[in-house]
């Protein structure tokens, strides 16, 4: 079955991390995805490494990071500081149904690329610009970068050791927290506006800030603060609504716990042979072991190290207590949960070098996703493409290149 998306044409010019992993979703759910990428150079990320991986004659290949976020797209060797690589890509967004653009606010202006020059010659165009602080405001003109966001947006001061800790610091995640959020969201917000424009014929322009993104997941700590009045601040790996809800340390390692409610809580003192604690009108509720945080914490620490990771696991899961370990990354990939969700793939690029990926984490009874395609060389699309997108004969071809145009 072809994907809930087949037959969406969608023109990439974006690059690094949240651009690219939105049209990668949208490439995943059956669309044509054409990447248009700086001739010789292409994204950023393709040197982002080590590690890279190799190409058939032994030379260094692409980085794992651009193989990470670009699954499935064709690759365009455009220069869009050209005229006439400008009339290529107006033409390419003549066709699409979805331009995705991560450059700065008015960037593309000077190019005829912008919204309202698109629009001109596609009316039902999807523009989805996204930017570090949105197209508005004070701060829009500035370039905004994942690491400055999670420190702006509020992550950070959440994130991280408690003041008079040992490596208390404010503390980002470890990954692109904000580039990928903000990549999600374009996703879902292209696809609500195509579900507009099934309705009414209209396009439109989507307006999507790394900042806003940001803010936006901050989810209940954002309203702890707007309810409460009192800024959330660092709790390690606790957390600031319910207790126990953190990490222990066993005989040989760490464990989280996830004591989510008052029964699991009795069942969990029984089980670390302390029954009378879940009898203490100071813990006896949720409400009141997170306001008796301080107390009861360090009577859980001892009790907590006297068995092993794997030895808590089975006593607390046999109870419907949510527990579990700490993985590192290999044995993520590992897990026999993991394997059998079938969350690694392996591609194979048209000139035979295997790659990796991880798959997409939505699973659809109807329309299967299927890899087709594996991250694009560098070109890897541009004669079919315009050949076949634009009409374009080889003679045309050969001279764009020559003059410089295309890659």
């Amino acid at each position: 079955m072809p994907g809930p998306l087949a037959g969406l044409r969608v023109l990439d010019l974006s690059r690094v991390l949240a651009g690219p992993w939105c049209t990668q979703i949208l490439a995943d759910f059956g669309a044509e995805v054409i990447k248009v990428e700086k001739p010789g150079e292409g994204d950023d990320t393709r040197g982002w490494g080590p590690p890279f991986i190799a190409n058939p004659d032994g030379s260094r290949g692409d980085a794992a990071y651009f193989l990470s976020a670009n699954r499935g797209k064709w690759s365009v060797e455009i220069d869009m500081a050209r005229a006439e690589g400008q009339q290529l890509i107006r033409q390419l967004a003549a066709r699409a149904d979805v331009v995705m653009e991560n450059f700065k606010v008015g960037g593309l202006k000077k190019y005829g690329l912008d919204y309202g020059s698109l629009k001109a010659v596609n009316p039902g165009l999807i523009y989805c610009s996204l930017t570090g602080f949105g197209q508005t405001g004070p701060y829009a003109r500035r370039a905004g970068y994942d690491f400055m966001i999670q420190g702006m947006g509020g992550i950070m001061s959440v994130t991280g050791q408690p003041d008079g800790t040992p490596g208390a610091e404010p503390m980002k995640t470890g990954v692109a927290f904000a580039d990928i959020f903000a990549g999600l969201y374009c996703a879902i917000g292209i696809q609500a506006a195509l579900f507009h424009r099934e309705r009414t014929g209209e396009g439109q322009h989507l307006d999507v800030a790394l900042l806003d993104t940001q803010v936006g997941v901050l989810a209940n700590q954002a309203l702890n603060y707007l309810v409460g009045g009192k800024a959330p601040t660092r709790l390690g790996n606790a957390h600031p609504n319910i207790v126990p809800y953190q990490t222990f340390a066993t005989r040989d390692g760490h464990i989280i716990m996830a004591v989510a409610n008052d029964r699991q809580f009795k069942e969990y003192c029984a089980i670390l042979g302390l029954p009378r604690l879940a009898e203490d009108e100071r813990f006896r509720l949720n409400r009141g072991r997170v306001e008796n945080r301080a107390a009861l914490i360090p009577l859980l620490v001892e009790p907590m190290m006297t068995r092993t990771t794997a030895e808590w696991v089975q006593a607390f899961e046999s109870a419907a207590i949510p527990c579990g370990p700490i993985n590192t990354i290999d044995q993520v990939f590992a897990n026999g949960q993991v394997l059998a969700r079938g969350l690694r793939i392996g591609l194979t690029r048209d000139d035979g070098v295997q790659v990796p990926g991880v798959a997409n984490p939505i699973v659809f009874s109807e329309t299967p996703i299927h890899y087709d395609k594996a991250p694009p060389r560098l070109g890897d699309g541009t004669e079919k493409v315009l050949s076949e997108e634009l009409g374009l004969s080889a003679e045309d071809i050969a001279r764009l290149r020559k003059n410089g145009v295309i890659g």
